[in-house]
Order: structure tokens, then sequence, then C-alpha cells
């Protein structure tokens, strides 16, 4: 996976910045401090804190295989923002928090005390046992088939592997009960699959989406034409749009259409649940 770099004043802004570069939840996020903020005297030699950050990699290998690999058992086995008022579509997001490290800097803290999501893949194979991305889309699948049946409803459930990412379509007619209002209750399904999985896989579990009748291919479509006109409107009257809240993967999506305009620019502001896009003339 490809290493971006995101600055902010915090690094908690830092991370948020490159939650909306990637589009992706924490916890599918892998980064690491590379300068901490500093305030300076009088403004004078201040500085924004900076990070690297990466789509967090998931080993695609079977426990047994890996294990031979690394010549033995695994361990474990034995068992004050300004807020605006926003206009546009609105969906929550899961709540951001700050990792910080001791002195600053790159290596200022060892892989085992860092948060889980600043450390890499060897570190946290080391966790314990870990469950293969093909057995976890297993898991999600069967959970998957007794939520619709529990719903009362008639869908089919399928499952494929991208890039190491669990995609999981449900699929049939009269699954609105399942979207909800504004993807509400798909948002809440996923979240709700992801867990079974991550108990399921001891925490060492894939990234996952869930998507219902296309829902998600919809919405993305009307996001890209919201935005567009919104943009427009940036341009012709000069003065910058304050969008709803929305999550990491919305607020992707309005950056890469306004990054492909010219004369505008974006910047996510708020803390979440409640963070947002505004677009503004360059």
């Amino acid at each position: 996976m490809e290493w971006v770099e995101t600055t902010g004043r915090s690094v908690e802004a830092a991370v948020d910045a490159a939650l909306d570069m990637l589009g992706v939840h924490e916890e599918d996020l892998e980064y690491e401090v590379v300068t901490q903020p500093k305030s300076g005297f009088l403004g004078i030699g201040s500085a924004e804190a900076r990070i690297r950050a990466r789509v967090k990699p998931i080993s695609r290998e079977k426990p047994d295989d890996r294990r031979r690999r690394r010549g033995g058992k695994s361990r474990g086995e034995s068992g004050g923002r300004r807020e605006r008022r926003p206009q546009g579509p609105s969906t929550r997001s899961s709540k951001s928090q700050s990792s910080k490290r001791e002195g600053g800097g790159r290596g200022a803290r060892t892989a085992r005390d860092a948060p889980r999501s600043e450390r890499t893949k060897e570190d946290t194979m080391d966790d314990g046992p870990q469950v293969s991305v093909e057995d976890q889309a297993s898991t999600a699948s069967d959970f998957a088939s007794g939520l619709v049946d529990a719903f009362g409803a008639k869908g089919d459930v399928t499952t494929e592997i991208d890039d190491d990412t669990i995609l999981l379509r449900i699929d049939g007619n009269d699954l609105g009960l399942l979207v909800g209002p504004k993807g509400a209750t798909l948002h809440a399904v996923e979240e709700l699959v992801r867990a079974v999985v991550q108990r399921e896989s001891g925490g060492h579990s894939a990234r996952l989406r869930v998507d219902v009748a296309g829902y998600r291919a919809k919405r993305r479509a009307a996001l890209e034409n919201f935005t567009r006109e919104i943009a427009q409107r940036v341009l012709d009257n000069g003065e910058e749009q304050v969008l709803e809240p929305m999550n990491a993967a919305d607020r992707k999506v309005v950056h890469d259409v306004v990054t492909g305009l010219d004369g505008l620019s974006t910047a996510s502001e708020g803390e979440d649940p409640r963070r947002y896009v505004v677009i503004r003339p360059a």
C-alpha cells in the first residue's frame, strides 16, 4: 500500500486529513508521527504536525502457513474547532481519536507501546493467532445471511475479496429496511458485521465494506452530482459553501470531485461525528 503524508495543527488533525485522503475508518489506518507540532514563540518557529499514513495491509496467509514461515508458534496460541451551519446530505461517522507519542519524532516509542493503528503488520501478527481473510469473509457472509432473515427480508449474500478488503453485498427486492434513512441502517449493519468478524478473528480482522442493493454506488453518484452543483455555485458567487457532516468515505468523494475542478479547494473541519467539508475559491 502506498504511503501518504499529511499535516495538521495537531497529530489528531493530521490523522483526520489522512482519513479524508484515504477514505477509510481509523481502525483501517496505519500511521507514524514524523514531526510533532511546535507552537513557537509569538508564532515564530511554529510547525505543524506531520504523519506518514497508509491503509493498513492485511496478510492473507493462513495461520499454519505463517507459523511455518516464521519457524514456530505465534504468541497467544497457548491459550475546539469552530462550528458553522452546514448544507447538503448528511451521514455519520465513527469517532476519531488522537494518538500521541512521547518525546516527538519517529521511533520515540516502541511498536509494542504504540497504539494498534501505529503498529506494523509484523507487530500485530505477534498479538495472537490470525484468521485468514477467506475465513473472515465466510464468517461475515454467515452472519449477514442470518441478519437478513431476522429482518424478515429475502436477499442473496455474496462476498468478494479485493486487495485484502472484504466486499459483502446483499442483493434482492424490498431491502429498503436494511438501508434506512440516508444509509443509517446500512452503516449500522456494516459496523455490526465488522464487530462479529473482529470477535471471531481475535481483533485481527480485514477491512470490510457492506452494500445493500447497490446503495453505495448510487449514493456516490448522487454525491458527486451534488458536489459539482455546489462547486459551480462557489465559482459563480465566490463564496465558500459548508456541507453537512459526512463520514470519511463521503468526504473523500467530495475532495476527489473538487480536486478535478479548477479554481476551487476543499478542507475538512469540525470534530467527528460532525466533521464536514468546506468548498471554497482557491
